[in-house]
Formats: C-alpha cells, sequence, structure tokens
C-alpha cells in the first residue's frame, strides 16, 4: 500500500495510462512482502509458546523458562483509597552460570517494573556485582474510588535456549504505611530495596524521619520521594529524585508538609554496592573489566521511625530565648555604667591632682619586676632607692616631655586632618635617643609614649577602618556563595553536601538548619554591645581632654581606641561569618568560620602590646598583612595539606623562623636590622656573652616570655610535623590561642610583681571570663559533625536537640563563647583602670 500510494502520487498528474510494465512490477513487489511477512509471523507463532496463569499472593512458584516459551502471571487485589497496602516481588534464580539473563517484566494499571535476573550492579572502576536473589516492592498508584479491584501481570522470559529454574512469589508488605512515633524493622541488601509510605496526619506540618542500624556497614542511603511511579530504589538511581543521604548507622531527614503537594512520601532505603561513600575499605579490584565480583552477603538490619518535629511555638520560644539572653546584657551593661557614672562624679574633685594617689606622695616607690627576686639579675634584688634613682635619671637624662596644661589644650583642638602618620618619624629628637631610651634596662611607659597622641590615635583609627573595609569585601562573596550552596542543596536533594547535626536541624524557609545560623547572633549583638561601651569611653576621654584633666592627660595607660574599635568589628563579623558557614557547613567554606578567628586573636595580642608599647606597636597595613599571610595558609593547609608532607615541613620551617624573628623584634624593641650581616653580628654576641663572659640576659623579663613562647611554638611545630592533623584552620587557630593565652597570662603576672593592683570589676570579668570559658570548651568539644570525615562518619555523631528542644550542643557553644568573648574583650579595657591616676614615669613596661 505505501507503495502504491507512492507510485499514485508520483504520476496523479501525468496524463495517460501508467505502462504495462510498471504495474506487473508492483504487483509482483507487493506479493513478495505480503508472503514475507506471513513466514515470519508463522516463525515467530512456532517458536515462541506464551502461557499465562492465574496466579495468587503468598504462593512461591517454581517454574523453567527458556527462549522458546513465555510465562505471564496474572494478580489481582482490592485496592482502598483511605489504605495503602505495599506489593512486594521476589525472585530467585537457580540455575547457574547462565547464557542469558532472565527478563521480569511487571506491568500494572499505571506503572511498568522491569529488571534482570541476576541483577547487575556497577561499583567504582566499572566493576560488576551479580546478585540472584532479587526483591522489589511495586509502585501502588493512587485510586479515586473507595475501593476498586486492580490487575497486574508477571512477564517472565530469556533469550537462553537452555531451561533455566526460578523462583516467583508475590506477598504484601507488613506495615508497609508507616505511623508517627512507631519503630519498625526490616532487612534491607543491594538487590532487595525497601521503600514505605508515610501520610502527613492533620495539624502535623514538620516531621523527621530517622533510620537507625546497629551496622556500621554495609554503606547505605536512606531517601524521601513524591508518591509517583516509578520509585527510585537502586543504588544507580536512588539520587535521580527527592532528598538523600547516605548513612552508616544513623540518618535523619526532616521533611516538611508544604513539599509534597500529596500529603505523603515515600522513604526509600537502599544497600550500596560499595562502602566507599561512608569511608569504607574497596575490597576488590578486578584485573578485568568484564569480571563478575561476588559482593558476598550484604544485608543489613535497619529500622525506621518519624517522629513529628517542633512546631511554631518553639520557634518563637528559641527566637525569644537567644534575644532575652544578649538583651540582658544590654540592661546589665546599662546598670554598671550608671553606677560608675555616679561614682565617678563623686571623685571627680577629690583626685583633681594625681600625685595625689601616687607612690611619691605616700613614700612609697613602685616595685620592681625584679624586687621580688623571681628574675633576679645575677642572684641579686635591687632596692627601692636604686628604682627611685633610675626613674629620676631617666627623667633627667632622657626628656620626660612636661608640657603644660595650656600647650596641651591648644593641641587637642587642633584638626587631626592637619597631622600626617609619618611627621613624627622625621623629628630629630626622636630619631636622636630612640636607640637608647628603647635599650635602657628599665623601661617605662613614659619612654615609650613620646609621639604625638594625635598621631597615633589616627593611626590606630586605621585598624578600624581597614578591617571595615576587609569584612565588607569579604563577607559580600561569602553569602553569595552559601546562598548558592543552599540553592544547590535545595534543588538535587543531595544533603551529603552539608555537615549538619540532621537530629536538630530546624529549618524555616530556604535555611536548612535555622538554629545554628540563629545562635549566631550573640558575637553581632555581643559586638556591637562592646563597640558602644568603647565608644562611651572614647567620649568620656575626649571630653577630660578637652577640659585639661591631668588623669587623662598624663597619667595611667595612653588612650588609644582603634584596636578596641577594630575587635568589636571583627567580633562582629565572627557571628555573620559563622552563621554564613553554618547554611551549608563542609571542609570548603570552613575558612569563613576561622578566618575573623585569626583576625580577633591577633588584634588581641597587638592591644596587649600596645597597652605599655604604644610608639612601636605595629601599624594596621603590617597587621592586617601579616593576618592575611595566615589565612592565606589556612586555605593552602585546608586543600593540600592533609597527608602532604612536604606542606607541613615547609610550613613548620615557616613557622619556626617567624617565631624566632618576632622574638628578636620583641626583645630589641625593634632596635635590629636584618641584613647581610646580622650573622656576623650573632656570632659576635654568642662569642662575648657567652663565650668570653659568661652574663646573663639583659632584659630578663622578656627573655622568660619569648622562651616560653618558642618553647610553646616549637612543640606545636613538632606536633603538627608528627601527628599531620587533618583539622589543619583548627590547628592553626590553636597556635594563636596558645600564644595569646601565654602573653596574657604573662602580663597578668608582670603587673601584679610589678606592685599594681586588679580592680572589682576587672577581677570579676576575669574570673567570670574563664568560667565561661571552661563551659564553651566542653560544649565544643562535643562535636556533634565532622567535615574531616565521609558525611555518612558524621551523621554518627549526631545528637538530639538539649536545650528548649531546639538548641543542640554547638549552639550552647555559640551562646557561651560569644559571652566569653565579649568578657575577654571587656578584661582588656578594664585590666589597667587602677593605674588611671598613676603617672606614666611610674608605670612599668613588660
Amino acid at each position: 500500500m505505501v507503495l502504491w500510494s507512492f507510485w499514485k502520487s508520483r504520476h496523479k498528474n501525468s496524463s495517460g495510462p501508467a505502462p504495462c510494465w510498471i504495474r506487473s512490477g508492483l504487483a509482483a513487489l507487493l506479493w513478495l512482502c505480503v508472503t514475507h511477512l506471513a513466514c515470519v509471523s508463522e516463525a515467530v507463532g512456532e517458536t515462541k509458546n506464551v502461557v499465562q496463569k492465574d496466579a495468587e499472593f503468598g504462593v512461591t512458584y517454581n517454574d523453567t523458562v527458556t527462549s522458546e516459551n513465555q510465562t505471564i502471571y496474572a494478580f489481582n487485589h482490592t485496592v482502598s483509597r483511605n489504605k495503602t497496602e505495599g506489593v512486594r516481588v521476589s525472585v530467585d534464580v537457580l540455575s547457574q552460570g547462565l547464557e542469558s539473563p532472565i527478563l521480569f517484566v511487571v506491568r500494572q494499571k499505571q506503572a511498568v517494573l522491569s529488571f534482570q535476573v541476576p541483577l547487575i550492579l556497577r561499583g567504582l572502576y566499572q566493576r560488576k556485582y551479580p546478585y540472584n536473589h532479587v526483591g522489589r516492592t511495586l509502585c501502588q498508584p493512587p485510586t479515586r474510588a473507595a475501593s476498586e479491584t486492580q490487575y497486574f501481570f508477571v512477564d517472565v522470559s530469556t533469550l537462553s535456549s537452555q531451561g533455566t529454574n526460578y523462583q516467583l512469589r508475590i506477598s504484601r508488605v507488613e506495615s508497609f504505611t508507616l505511623l508517627t512515633d512507631k519503630k519498625f524493622s526490616f532487612t534491607a541488601s543491594p538487590s532487595q530495596p525497601q521503600y514505605f509510605k508515610y501520610v502527613f496526619p492533620d495539624g502535623m506540618d514538620t516531621v523527621i524521619v530517622k533510620v537507625n542500624s546497629e551496622m556500621t556497614f554495609p554503606c547505605s542511603v536512606m531517601s524521601i520521594q513524591d508518591i509517583q511511579c516509578p520509585v527510585y530504589d537502586l543504588d544507580n538511581n536512588v539520587a535521580f529524585i527527592g532528598m538523600y543521604q547516605t548513612m552508616t548507622k544513623k540518618g535523619a531527614i526532616t521533611v516538611q508538609r508544604k513539599d509534597f503537594p500529596s500529603n505523603s512520601f515515600y522513604v526509600v532505603v537502599v544497600v550500596k554496592t560499595e562502602d566507599e561513600a561512608c569511608g569504607g575499605p574497596l575490597r576488590f579490584y578486578p584485573l578485568r573489566p568484564d569480571e563478575l565480583i561476588d559482593a558476598g552477603n550484604r544485608s543489613k538490619v535497619l529500622d525506621v521511625i518519624v517522629t513529628p518535629a517542633i512546631n511554631s511555638e518553639v520557634y518563637v520560644m528559641g527566637m525569644l530565648f537567644c534575644l532575652g539572653i544578649f538583651f540582658s546584657f544590654y540592661l546589665l551593661t546599662f546598670v554598671v555604667a550608671c553606677l560608675e557614672n555616679k561614682r565617678g562624679n563623686k571623685k571627680r574633685d577629690v583626685f583633681e591632682n594625681p600625685a595625689d594617689m601616687s607612690p611619691a606622695e605616700t613614700g612609697k616607690t613602685p616595685a620592681s619586676p625584679y624586687e621580688y627576686g623571681s628574675f633576679a639579675d645575677n642572684g641579686s634584688t635591687l632596692s627601692s632607692e636604686a628604682i627611685t634613682d633610675s626613674a629620676t635619671s631617666t627623667d633627667n637624662n632622657y626628656g620626660y616631655l612636661e608640657r603644660s596644661l595650656e600647650s596641651v589644650g591648644r593641641s587637642r583642638q587642633e584638626s587631626l586632618s592637619s597631622v600626617e602618620e609619618d611627621d613624627y618619624d622625621t623629628l630629630d629628637d626622636i630619631n636622636s635617643d630612640k636607640n637608647i631610651v628603647r635599650t635602657k634596662k628599665f623601661l617605662y611607659v613614659s619612654d615609650l609614649a613620646r609621639k604625638d597622641k594625635r598621631i597615633l590615635s589616627k593611626k590606630y583609627q586605621i585598624y578600624f577602618w581597614n578591617i571595615a573595609t576587609i569584612a565588607v569585601f569579604y563577607a559580600l562573596p561569602v553569602v553569595q556563595l552559601v546562598i548558592t550552596y543552599q540553592t544547590v542543596v535545595n534543588v538535587t536533594g543531595n544533603q551529603d553536601i552539608c555537615f549538619y547535626n540532621f537530629l536538630c536541624a530546624h529549618p524555616l524557609g530556604a535555611l536548612s538548619a535555622f538554629n545554628n545560623i540563629l545562635s549566631n547572633l550573640g558575637y553581632v549583638m555581643l559586638g556591637l554591645l562592646f563597640l558602644l561601651i568603647v565608644l562611651k569611653r572614647d567620649i568620656v576621654h575626649n571630653r577630660a581632654l578637652v577640659r585639661n584633666d591631668v588623669n587623662a592627660l598624663e597619667c595611667g595607660i595612653p588612650k588609644h581606641f582603634g584596636l578596641y574599635y577594630a575587635m568589636g568589628t571583627a567580633l562582629m563579623m565572627e557571628g555573620l561569618l559563622s552563621a554564613c558557614y553554618h547554611v551549608c557547613p563542609n571542609y570548603t567554606n570552613f575558612q569563613f568560620d576561622t578566618s575573623f578567628m585569626y583576625m580577633i586573636a591577633g588584634l588581641c595580642v597587638l592591644k596587649l602590646y600596645q597597652k605599655r608599647h604604644p610608639d612601636i606597636n605595629a601599624s594596621a597595613y603590617t597587621a592586617y598583612a601579616c593576618l592575611a599571610a595566615v589565612i592565606f595558609f589556612s586555605v593552602l593547609g585546608v586543600v593540600f595539606g592533609k597527608g602532604n608532607t612536604v606542606f607541613w615541613i615547609v610550613f613548620s620551617v615557616i613557622h619556626i623562623l617567624a617565631t624566632l624573628l618576632l622574638s628578636t623584634q620583641l626583645y630589641y624593641m625593634g632596635r635590629w636590622r636584618l641584613d647581610s650581616g646580622v650573622l656576623r653580628r650573632m656570632v659576635y654576641i654568642i662569642y662575648t656573652d657567652c663565650i668570653r663572659q659568661c652574663s646573663g640576659p639583659m632584659y630578663i623579663d622578656r627573655m622568660v616570655l619569648l622562651v616560653m613562647g618558642n618553647i610553646v611554638n616549637w612543640s606545636l611545630a613538632a606536633y603538627g610535623l608528627i601527628e599531620r592533623p587533618n583539622d589543619f584552620a583548627s590547628y592553626l587557630l590553636a597556635i594563636a590561642i596558645c600564644n595569646l593565652l601565654l602573653y596574657f597570662a604573662f602580663y597578668i603576672i608582670m603587673k601584679l610583681r610589678s606592685g599594681e593592683r586588679i580592680q572589682c570589676l576587672a577581677l570579676v570579668c576575669i574570673l567570670f571570663t574563664a568560667v565561661v570559658w571552661g563551659f564553651a570548651l566542653y560544649f565544643f568539644f562535643q562535636g556533634l559533625s565532622t567535615w574531616q570525615k565521609t558525611p555518612a562518619e558524621s551523621r554518627e555523631h549526631n545528637r538530639d536537640c538539649i536545650l528548649l528542644s531546639f538548641f543542640d550542643d554547638h549552639d550552647i557553644w555559640h551562646f557561651l563563647s560569644s559571652i566569653a568573648m565579649f568578657g575577654s574583650f571587656l578584661v582588656l579595657l578594664t585590666m589597667d583602670d587602677d593605674l588611671d591616676t598613676v603617672q606614666r614615669d611610674k608605670i612599668f613596661v613588660f
């Protein structure tokens, strides 16, 4: 007919009848085609014998199939709209060494399921694992009728000419529909996946599906899929749809009703063919690509339970609790500020002259750091008279700058914009005697506070403006990146991307773990509070300078607030970036959580050093350049440091060299040069001080601090080189914190040895901060997740919420660590308040 139509259309416009020979040829061709089709139909009918059998549930059918026969099993069952029953197909192939597999096709009303036996599943490197026992659950299409009888057919066929024995069994699945808070146990394997249905009860919008097992391996996957056919329940397709995650012993996924229009979903559990995705070993490696590998017994016993998630009231309570805690610090600060202001007003008239409280008026001199004999020079102690002579000599010979109150008042009123930072570096009086002043055996704050206050204030304000600029340029790409991460997780459903505590991850909107983000609010709020406290002190100090207050002009530690502003800003940024990290925590963005921790530690060290060394503290550009180098090494360590011996050797050498250079800089107060003659000078010093005559160090206190610092840093470098920890960012942070704690302890000890005291407010801050740090570290080391392991292994550390059913251990770490950092900043701000009425030429430098 096709040829006839073609010929007819081809010649419909031609005039006259078709030639006779064309008609004869076309008729012969049509006859041949019809004859051939009839022969083929007859041959197929002779070689393929189709047998249909009525079959029943719960009966095992033993049969044989060849290429010459095909068996069809017909089943029927009643389906109810209000009740869903699972139907499971189980197949065993009893013959060995098959030349062709058996194909099973299950034809349903609205779905078709087909699989071959032996079932071949692929692993890594195209390895093939055959399974002779296969069990699959049939997808149940929904019905609109109250009750309906549905039919389905199981077709069995093969291309093998030899008879192949098999067993077929169709059975109903007990507890196919999961109930809330009711645990159900089952067994799964790579060729026998399982899935169950859950229907949201009325009034419940969010649930947590938990799958647990006593067995670590074999590795498995749990998936949440919508009610539709087909259900993807094999290792090679389970990631095609829905939400999924790998698991060993624990797995949990939070499911929201709004994501499933049918108000129900499937819980699918699949056992993987290999354990590499869960951190397990690769047991086999084929020598030939087509070699079949026996995977052995990979059955796993699991249990599943669906529990209600928290409701909106718990969300509100969690947010109010978080806000209440940190607003209470605002209230407490306001009360303390009022009391301090009231007491300050009473004392202002009494202490107008700083000499009223000075040691000179009381007949006492400040104790030398060496007076107690702890670090005595050559075993002897110095008397108070000697220290008095030293102080007097310092005032007479090195020109402590006495200025009249009138000149100071006029200078304060000058515009800061008329002065540049480089001005003081070209003054002849500074260059002529700074090598002498800074190398004295006994240094006082007045010796290192000789530069113009306006210049230094402007210099240290650069710390704040620089960190504000860094924060903007750093935070914007971070926010963009984590939003992309969260979008990828939501679109792909791959929950192995982010390392949450899935047993306590409460979603809100597009965010998967809102509680971990909310708990970072403390860093922002307390950082802002610290900025307000510093601003208040800055305003009070400026007012005192305007009215020519003697205590503000010539007494106490020089007040420079630029570093304090930078510290408060860094604390706020730490909260923002930690929240960004917890949007999707993983190893690639862990640096977001630690970058400003490095900055906070570095700024605290600089502030401690600046207190007694205001003239020679590092500039903002140098400090941030060093911190940038630290963050650069942090990124290199995260990317290349895991198990890389070369990297660790290079880093350890740089760490030790940096420690030696910094020690030399601190010991000589910057009065040394790193040039071609440094080795010659080192040999000369060793010869004169150690070989020619054995003399102790000139600056004993500094030497003790630097020796301890070198011991700590060399030990940390050796630990890193030997152990090579996987979490390089935390290792680098530990180095910074250890050095900060060492310097802080040294500062407190030397402050007390110098006869100074710690006021009540500062002492309360120290004790409170120490206690809070202790509790914070306890919760930090609970380790609810870790990106150093695979996602499945990380989930083994997951635990339930412990506070208000909303916050977990890591959230409490956020609360306590933000409070502890705020307290640490207050300690730095208030620890030298006892010196506000002591002249600077009586305050020791250490």
